[in-house]
């Protein structure tokens, strides 16, 4: 089964090599692994490496705490983070970060994975939540580095639970540990035979709880004052990371909400949708980038990366993007800020949504008719379901720290 799930890979990348040629982020993905070899070379070879995998930068907030809490722990360690995706190597410098040295994973041949070991020589190896590729785990293993999966969540579909799933579960029990998002995980990980597991919660809520106290410590910047003179004493309501079907509902709602400032951060930033999107709500609309033309329209564009997590710290109620597609957006860093959160019907792969709902401060849409019916209850009981927010928020904290100290036991 080895030699059919490498043969996979060498197919994929073959895959991605040709559509490279037409698509740029396909063209990003080899390019950016050319040298990988020269990189780790580079390494130092007197200090320990600690080695993060993440697929992007969402998995990238979830390993972060938990980067930080090691280096506390080990100031003199060397944290190498690995990424799948271009976009965790283009914008994983935005965060407060502690990384030495950032490359993009080799794709996960016998080969590549020999080398790559060889050469980086981990003490640590931490793959974040849903990333297991084989032959880098099987390495690991023939090494016997200590390899541990942070924020881990699975689901009963996945291959690793059905009949033909063998190849698939010999790669899990290759971990020493599981520091696992819920309890369905853990169930399902004993159901063949993984015993090496615990429940600490999702990483991700050390990170917003950080970026929060950041956020209100840090001298207000450039774009601070902008949110301060669009909103002028109100709070907004923020769609955060949209796609089309949230773009619909605003602009159906837009007679509704002759009184409400609203700030729209789109998931795709590029020139072309940013017009788009302004033309699409008309002239109440303006752009981030055009502010200094500001004539006191009601909608704010965001068509910039990094403003978004602090412009919710001026919304009252948000709207995230993804919900409608299977694709949720961070739903952690409006709530953090206390506010109730809206989200499309698909959001079964993202349990916090589904916690959200049931403590009471976030709906799922399926209509513009539910979005504005939603909307008077949050504004009639606003304080109440923002405080239950902050609450839950602040009880989650403290997963990082519990597997930092739990390492040192394995």
């Amino acid at each position: 089964m080895n030699s059919i799930y490498s043969l996979g890979i060498y197919l994929y990348g073959l895959g991605i090599r040709v559509f490279s040629f037409f698509n740029p982020k396909a063209k990003d993905w080899i390019s950016g692994r050319k040298n990988w070899k020269a990189e780790i070379q580079k390494l130092p070879k007197s200090t320990s490496i600690i080695w993060f995998h993440c697929a992007s930068l969402g998995e990238f907030d979830q390993g972060l705490p938990l980067m930080w809490e090691l280096k506390k722990k080990f100031p003199s360690s060397f944290i190498l983070v690995s990424f799948f995706s271009p976009s965790g190597m283009k914008y994983f410098q935005k965060r407060n970060h502690c990384v030495d040295k950032a490359i993009y994973l080799p794709l996960d041949t016998p080969q590549n994975a020999k080398l790559f070991i060889q050469l980086a020589q981990p003490k640590l190896a931490v793959f974040v939540k849903y990333e297991f590729w084989a032959n880098y785990i099987f390495e690991l293993k023939s090494h016997q580095i200590k390899l541990i999966s942070i924020a881990t969540i699975l689901r009963s579909e996945q291959p690793f639970f059905k009949w033909y799933g063998g190849f698939f579960r010999k790669v899990l029990r290759s971990f020493d540990f599981f520091y696992v998002q819920n309890n369905e995980t853990i169930t399902l990980l004993e159901s063949i035979g993984i015993n090496n597991a615990k429940n600490v919660g999702d990483t991700r809520f050390d990170n917003v709880i950080a970026n929060k106290i950041r956020f209100e410590e840090s001298e207000k910047t450039e774009a601070d004052f902008v949110f301060q003179r669009f909103l002028d004493n109100e709070k907004a309501i923020i769609f955060g990371s949209s796609w089309e079907q949230e773009e619909k509902i605003l602009k159906e709602s837009l007679a509704h909400l002759t009184e409400e400032k609203i700030i729209i951060a789109p998931h795709n930033v590029s020139e072309s949708n940013c017009q788009r999107l302004q033309q699409f709500l008309g002239k109440t609309a303006i752009r981030f980038t055009q502010f200094e033309h500001y004539s006191n329209e009601s909608i704010l564009i965001l068509d910039t990366i990094g403003h978004l997590s602090s412009a919710y710290h001026y919304g009252k109620v948000a709207f995230i993007g993804g919900g409608f597609s299977g694709q949720l957006h961070n739903i952690l860093e409006p709530a953090v800020f206390g506010l109730p959160v809206f989200f499309g019907p698909k959001h079964s792969k993202f349990p916090e949504a589904s916690i959200f709902i049931e403590e009471g401060f976030a709906f799922h849409i399926e209509t513009t008719t539910e979005f504005k019916e939603r909307l008077i209850f949050v504004s009639e009981n606003l304080e109440i379901l923002s405080q239950k927010s902050i609450d839950f928020i602040n009880k989650q904290k403290g997963a990082a720290a519990r597997i930092a100290s739990d390492i040192e036991k394995l």
